[in-house]
């Protein structure tokens, strides 16, 4: 689960970590009040969408007035923001507002903390050089960036940020030891699965309002959270804005599948994430395209798979189906089963591969040969996938459901 700036800035705040003052809003009416309660001469009006690069896609507008303020806020409530990091020809719609104090900055930083699954802990990479250009500085100048691992039990150790503290050259070592502590033990005990600090800045020496004058500030952030540990965090969990999110990825939520929307014609069932990938990848292999990435998991029931289907002709691009099972914990014949049932239920008219292998497999083809429905079946992945993409390229029907 992705959250919003503003929703991260709350979340820095609860560890202590210095932020700017700042408001959010929905509305188009309050700006100029709220610029003028915050008690700032000098602001940015940030829109807050689940994506990057806002500045550049003029998303984010330096404000010197409530009256400019207001005019900003209007401008940018309701617009759709193409991004760099939006979908090619889609956009996100502005539905929110950070209002926030504009702080002359001294030097930025980078902060940021993922999942190393190379070291299998968290690690913390940093640089002395922050800001929007972040990825092309790690590209040429690699050993700019600074990545400390985690002991995934005992956290960041003091010496270790100590060592941060140093290599960034921060102006208090004591408040940069930390605020690099407070930021590990965000990460850790809310689960995230990425937390961003860009950039972390050292504001000028003359500022001294913000957090009793903090040498360090974090101006921009970004931290999405782990979906399976969700249940650990009700409280953020409330923070979750359905309206950022693809509906159909969504509803796949709801239903324990794993759905990643895409923009080919082919939709796959698959179980597994490997074997969902190569399934993807045989597609682009004989010159298709695959709709979505689609798990059902190792254990699937017939009820998921019918959602499954259900997800797939949501998807109007979709002009044929590939389902592609290995039954191992799940048998061949109940997954057969629940395909009839599913395609029955669901009215397909859309052309259907089904390639099964593993246990009562031979009972599986069985099954879908006597249920007397139009569905291919297929011996191997790569013949699955040959015949998906030459029916997806002959089916021109327009709509994919009764």
């Amino acid at each position: 689960m992705n959250l919003h700036e503003y929703q991260a800035k709350q979340l820095l705040a609860r560890y202590k970590i210095p932020i700017p003052r700042g408001e959010m809003t929905d509305k188009t009416d309050n700006a100029a009040e709220i610029f003028s309660r915050l008690g700032i001469k000098n602001g940015v009006v940030k829109s807050q969408i689940h994506s990057g690069g806002r500045g550049k896609a003029g998303g984010i507008k330096p404000v010197n007035s409530p009256a400019q303020a207001s005019a900003a806020v209007k401008e940018l409530i309701g617009k759709t923001l193409i991004t760099n990091q939006t979908p090619p020809g889609r956009g996100k719609v502005v539905r929110k507002i950070l209002i926030e104090e504009s702080l002359p900055v001294e030097r930025e930083l980078y902060l940021g903390m993922v999942i190393d699954r190379k070291h299998s802990c968290p690690s913390i990479i940093a640089s002395a050089e922050g800001g929007m250009e972040i990825e092309e500085l790690a590209r040429k100048s690699p050993a700019k960036i600074i990545t400390v691992h985690l002991h995934p039990h005992l956290g960041l150790q003091r010496y270790q940020a100590q060592q941060l503290a140093y290599a960034l050259n921060v102006p208090n070592i004591n408040e940069g030891i930390g605020l690099f502590m407070n930021f590990a033990r965000l990460f850790i005990e809310n689960d995230c699965s990425l937390a961003e600090i860009n950039p972390l800045v050292i504001p000028k020496p003359q500022i001294t309002q913000i957090a009793s004058g903090s040498t360090l500030v974090a101006l921009d952030a970004k931290i999405n959270l782990d979906d399976r540990a969700l249940y650990r965090h009700k409280d953020l969990l409330e923070w979750r804005d359905i309206s950022e999110e693809d509906p159909i990825e969504y509803e796949a939520s709801k239903h324990d599948l794993s759905y990643i929307g895409l923009d080919g014609t082919i939709g796959c069932i698959v179980n597994g994430a490997g074997l969902a990938m190569s399934t993807m990848d045989l597609i682009k292999l004989h010159g298709g395209n695959p709709a979505n990435f689609l798990d059902v998991g190792g254990g699937a029931t017939a009820e998921q798979v019918t959602n499954a289907f259900k997800l797939l002709l949501s998807n109007k691009n979709v002009k044929a189906i590939l389902v592609n099972i290995f039954g191992g914990i799940m048998k061949c014949d109940v997954i057969a089963e629940g395909i009839v049932n599913a395609v029955k239920e669901v009215g397909l008219n859309l052309p259907l591969v089904v390639r099964l292998e593993g246990t009562n497999v031979k009972l599986g083809k069985e099954i879908l040969a006597k249920s007397k429905l139009n569905i291919v079946s297929a011996d191997t992945m790569d013949e699955a996938a040959r015949r998906v993409v030459r029916l997806a390229n002959s089916n021109n029907q327009t709509p994919n459901s009764k």
